[in-house]
């Protein structure tokens, strides 16, 4: 029984799915106007963290994870760059694509472009006006937030303290709204950018109203579970749950999940202090295995402390589980004893996903793998485990000469002529390659 910290109650909720053995889920993506940053790509390795391992519990995941790509901040890069918006975005999700697939992550079922559903954001808007929810006001459409209910919950904040923050507000848009707290669904265009015709005049939409539309036309007016970053708890799932459930009349989503954030040496990421790493300067030194493995074994909402340790503490466990899956997978093992590990697995992943918990078992197993434990049936096992937390190994294959060597060693071993046995024993790990003798026979591991 899969349960999950569901932040609208602040609760761990047995996880029901609105539909038997399928899993409607929807994870907001990057705004594409750079590079993704390590933060990024934390909630990008969590929540593929958190289907795959539906997947292996045997669920059926349409898993939806947008592009953001009709946004002020690409506007503004794509006059630095002298491009267009749209190349821009293509840029960046180009480079998304390429980032994520070194950290093991699996494309999405889909991944929507805000662009392509331009018509379906103006009738959701429209929808809103007429229901009453929203307004026009010199070009732009605002949401009536008070309208809401139990506006702001989902982050633990009240109505009334949100307007006593906002009452002091004097800017030119704050002069537009019936309230200074009530959000943007359509911005009127400015001279020279990018528009598309509305009912209200040129604009594009606001931030918020893409991820509702989006969700609702591809996974219905509710959906199972909505992720992203703790940042987004407010005001953008917040926004998007008042304006959806406006709309619909519906349960936006029945369980709401966030990461934690990433620090960096004990300080949180900012570009203001130098410490904003992207993900595609961290991989010109870092395996992106090794990164996978770093961000995919925490616990997903929990902060995550990146550091040069951290990161080197991170290979060296992954290469002790890729030494332990080369091995020859020739000798006999309890199926009971498997039986047990995997079920503690399973034990520890539905408690919330705990990732920290499950590669501990993982662990567990790979001592007992190499206490001497190999069967194909577990290597299968370990295999799979492997996988939920998106780590998959290609297995080396020694060339000739390497296990020509090995071979004479153990020939010389038989015939007693230790000296021998030592010499090709040194040699071999000149060449990074350590033999392990063990009761079903010699084992290597490579450094």
């Amino acid at each position: 029984m899969i349960k999950i910290y569901d932040t609208m109650t602040r609760s761990l909720r047995e996880f029901v799915p609105i539909e038997e053995g399928k899993v409607r889920m929807y994870v907001c993506g990057p705004t594409v106007y750079n590079y993704i940053h390590v933060g990024n790509a934390r909630s990008t390795v969590a929540f593929d963290t958190v289907r795959r391992y539906f997947e292996y519990r045997g669920f059926e995941v349409n898993y939806i994870s947008n592009f953001t790509d009709v946004d002020d901040k690409i506007i503004h890069r794509a006059k630095e760059e002298g491009i267009t918006p749209k190349e821009v975005a293509d840029k960046y999700i180009a480079a998304f694509r390429e980032d994520v697939s070194a950290l093991g992550v699996k494309p999405a079922t889909q991944h929507p472009r805000v662009i392509d559903f331009m018509e379906a954001i103006i009738d959701f808007v429209r929808t809103l006006v007429d229901k009453g929810y929203a307004y026009e006001s010199e070009g732009d459409v605002y949401f009536r937030v008070e309208k809401s209910h139990n506006y702001a919950k989902l982050a633990n904040k009240t109505l009334a303290d949100l307007e006593l923050g906002a009452s002091g507000r004097t800017d030119e848009e704050t002069a537009r709204k019936e309230n200074p707290v009530d959000f943007a669904l359509w911005k009127a265009a400015k001279p020279g950018e990018i528009s598309w015709d509305s009912p209200w005049g040129a604009g594009r939409p606001g931030w918020h109203i893409e991820c509702s539309v989006m969700s609702t036309e591809i996974l219905g007016d509710t959906i199972d579970i909505h992720g992203g970053g703790a940042d987004l708890e407010f005001p953008h799932h917040t926004n998007e749950i008042a304006q959806s459930e406006a709309k619909t009349g519906q349960t936006f989503a029945n369980y709401w999940m966030h990461n934690g954030f990433v620090n960096i040496d004990d300080v949180k990421m900012s570009k203001s202090l130098g410490n904003f790493i992207t993900v595609h300067d961290a991989l010109k030194t870092i395996d992106g295995q090794v990164l996978r493995f770093f961000f995919a074994t925490q616990h997903y909402r929990k902060p995550i402390n990146f550091t040069e340790k951290a990161v080197h503490d991170a290979a060296t466990n992954l290469k002790y589980l890729k030494n332990t899956y080369e091995q020859p997978f020739t000798g006999q093992a309890e199926s009971a004893q498997l039986q047990a590990f995997l079920d503690k697995f399973t034990a520890a992943m539905d408690e919330d996903f705990n990732a920290a918990n499950g590669i501990t078992v993982v662990f567990e197993l790979a001592k007992w793998i190499n206490s001497g434990n190999y069967t194909a049936e577990v290597k299968g096992a370990l295999a799979e485990l492997l996988e939920v937390f998106g780590i998959v190994f290609v297995e080396e294959v020694l060339d000739a000469d390497i296990e020509r060597l090995i071979e004479e060693r153990q020939a010389a071993r038989a015939n007693r002529d230790f000296a021998t046995a030592d010499r090709i024993r040194d040699e071999l790990a000149a060449q990074g390659i350590k033999l392990l003798d063990t009761k079903d026979g010699v084992r290597w591991t490579r450094d």
